[in-house]
């Protein structure tokens, strides 16, 4: 028998099956929407808290105080009860009432374990799914299995035995590898994404396991069900029709599986298509008329697809609004959606407008700043784990060329100095909670994502001659020339203290991310240990620069002059700070500037008793823009291959506590006459220093 004849009989008897098994009936399905009957397209999100005090922990109660590990899943329940799957270290299905309390449901330790209320154990719970009867539906990813949670507390396992693999059948008899997304239908059917092994599969009522599309790698294929790949799909939603929508993460695409089996795409990016285009889809949820809403993990934003494929931003365009990880996605009645931040611990109200009885709540996006650090004790993540090593990059220093790419972008991190092939190790315990947590397969960028802590720039799960670490937590995957194409770290995957993690590349240092995405924090509050920095910050040169970024030139009596008249000014320092042991080159940002006006006698002026600190590195600006705004021009490595590296701060402008906004000096505050502007600078170690020659300036 021919290949293509093979498939198409193999095509036809799965098309057959799929029609014999589901019921796909338009009619059926339609029902009195509970949305308003056009949903409004661009409409701009307000942040409201239902719950979760942004720091990571277990606590019920009061929705205000809750405390939340991992609240990655949701399903909204008819009367307003928001259901949760909170993974990491709490692996527990949790409850927010009406009346805005939390409860836990089921689950305490991690484990595989069936039975009622704490009785039960999941192991990084998902997605979840909410029937007409009140069964939820757990993606129980670690467990490689779909739980079922009764309205009595009961929980059993519908589907998995608990080890990976692949296996259609049975329920009992099937596998999964890593489910994380559910999705039900009208007549009881279970949908999964099977996200692992690149499949969506289907739990028919009567208990079979079906594969409705993917295959046997990742990849990006529409076409017939058995034909068609995915590259780590995660969320899933159905339209009323039946169809299903599906996150595929790694592929920046959202896909659609016809009532045929059939699957197209509805919308993907391109490698050339503006940072502002979507990436890394993660949740979804889709409207009675089709208006789909999409939770993108890249930019922490919730985004809204009309049928006409055009993207508006719901929210996350701005700071203010950015979420950490939009993992989960439920549109209530009202037309509001409910949103999971997981790795903020909140699970948010989205509305057009805030409501009399849910006002908005100032801050309440992104993880609390008392959230606690990882417990890394000062080690280092090269060995000897307690001993010094060199820091060679700070978080939010200035990344370029000098050239074209001046000023390209802000460094996220702290960069220690090793030995290429050199070990990398974990510096904490952590859990794997990105479903796509490894990235750059040998690219200089490559890395991994561990719990709140990344490590970049090594080649993850291999040895410098490229052999495996650990196959069992390190899936490599290979092309059809047998050919390493990437390195699979599973969400629920854990770590311990000096765990081998990869190994450094030709960058020869590793940069060591705190935090979220977007709101990554100074990873010197880690407190590494022997690190110790006794040098004051050096201060080279003060400019006045005009609104064409032009310096003032113009001087009377060695002192600048400025026009009263003449509109805001910017203040630009050049400065930068060494540390103990460091090579006499070695450059490194600073972590605050401020500035002083004093009188001719060397008085501060009134608001300027203290310097105004606009600049302040304990958290990285997210916006794209941040660069341009922290550093002016002329930043960067001024000479190709040189390693000295020019900081030019723009000190009007502001950076501070992950604030990004543009000022200026205005001369016209000032009456005419002599005055000082004077500059301090510090380190993150308390070092502080003022300019040693003041910048003297007539306003006139």
């Amino acid at each position: 028998m021919s290949r293509n004849l093979w498939l198409g009989l193999a095509i036809g008897l799965t098309a057959a099956a799929l029609a014999a098994t589901f019921v796909f009936e338009p009619t059926a399905l339609r029902r009195k929407p509970a949305v308003p009957e056009r949903t409004p397209l661009g409409w701009a999100g307000q942040l409201q808290l239902r719950a979760g005090d942004g720091v990571s922990g277990w606590r019920d109660g009061a929705a205000a105080q809750a405390r939340f590990a991992d609240p990655y899943g949701l399903a909204l329940g008819r009367d307003g009860t928001v259901y949760v799957a909170d993974a990491g270290d709490n692996n527990r299905i949790r409850a927010i009432r009406a009346d805005g309390s939390v409860v836990t449901l089921a689950g305490a330790d991690e484990g595989f374990r069936d039975g009622v209320g704490a009785a039960a154990a999941f192991d990084t719970p998902s997605g979840i799914a909410l029937d007409a009867a009140g069964n939820l539906y757990i993606a129980d990813t670690g467990n490689h299995a779909i739980r079922k949670l009764d309205p009595q507390g009961r929980v059993s396992t519908l589907a998995g035995d608990g080890t990976a693999g692949y296996r259609d059948g049975p329920g009992a008899q099937a596998r999964f590898n890593g489910p994380v997304g559910v999705a039900l239908d009208k007549q009881g059917n279970v949908y999964v994404a099977d996200t692992y092994n690149d499949r969506i599969r289907v739990i028919r009522r009567d208990g079979q396991v079906l594969t409705l599309a993917g295959g046997d790698q990742p990849g990006y294929q529409d076409g017939p069900g058995p034909l068609a790949r995915f590259d780590t799909p995660t969320g899933l939603a159905l339209d009323r029709h039946g169809r299903v929508y599906v996150a595929d993460t790694r592929n920046n695409a959202i896909r659609r599986i016809g009532l045929d089996g059939a699957v197209d795409t509805v919308l993907r990016t391109q490698a050339e298509d503006p940072s502002t285009a979507l990436r890394r889809p993660l949740s979804l949820a889709l409207t009675h008329d089709s208006v789909l809403y999409i939770g993108e993990m890249a930019r922490g934003r919730v985004l809204q697809l009309g049928l006409d494929r055009q993207m508006h931003v719901v929210s996350g365009a701005t700071q203010a609004q950015r979420l950490a990880r939009p993992s989960a996605l439920a549109l209530a009645p009202d037309g509001s959606l409910v949103v999971a931040d997981a790795q903020s611990y909140r699970v948010h109200r989205l509305a057009p407008a805030p409501t009399a009885d849910a006002p908005p709540v100032v801050g309440a996006a992104g993880p609390s700043p008392q959230n606690p650090l990882p417990r890394s004790e000062g080690r280092w993540p090269l060995a000897p784990q307690y001993a010094w090593h060199e820091v060679v990059g700070t978080l939010g220093e200035v990344r370029g060329d000098g050239g074209s790419e001046a000023r390209h972008h802000l460094h996220g991190g702290l960069d220690i100095a090793g030995d290429v092939g050199q070990p990398v190790l974990a510096i904490a315990d952590g859990k794997v909670s990105n479903p796509n947590s490894s990235w750059g397969l040998g690219e200089l960028g490559e890395g991994m994502a561990l719990d709140a802590l990344s490590y970049i720039h090594m080649r993850v799960g291999r040895k410098a001659n490229g052999d495996p670490i650990d196959p069992a937590r390190f899936q490599a995957l290979l092309d059809e020339e047998g050919k390493l194409r990437r390195m699979r770290v599973q969400r629920g995957t854990r770590f311990r203290v000096g765990d081998t993690l990869g190994t450094i590349n030709p960058m020869a240092h590793v940069h060591l991310v705190l935090g979220a995405s977007g709101y990554e924090r100074n990873a010197m509050v880690l407190d590494f240990a022997g690190f110790s920095d006794r040098y004051a910050p050096q201060i080279e040169r003060i400019a006045l620069l005009d609104a064409l970024a032009q310096p003032l030139q113009e001087r009377e009596d060695g002192r600048l002059l400025v026009a009263r008249d003449g509109g805001g000014l910017q203040i630009v320092v050049d400065a930068w700070d060494q540390v103990d042991r460091n090579l006499p080159r070695r450059r490194l940002g600073l972590y605050a500037l401020g500035y002083q006006w004093l009188d001719a006698a060397g008085q501060p002026l009134p608001g300027y008793e203290a310097p105004v600190v606009n600049l302040r590195f304990e958290r990285m600006p997210a916006e794209d823009e941040a660069t341009q705004i922290v550093y002016a021009d002329g930043s960067g490595v001024t000479v190709h291959g040189s390693a000295i590296t020019r900081f030019r701060y723009v000190l009007t402008n502001t950076a501070r506590d992950g604030r990004l906004a543009v000022g200026a000096w205005q001369p016209e505050t000032l009456p005419p006459g002599d005055y000082i502007l004077r500059i301090t600078a510090q380190d993150y170690s308390g070092n502080a220093a003022q300019s040693r020659r003041d910048l003297e300036v007539r306003v006139r």
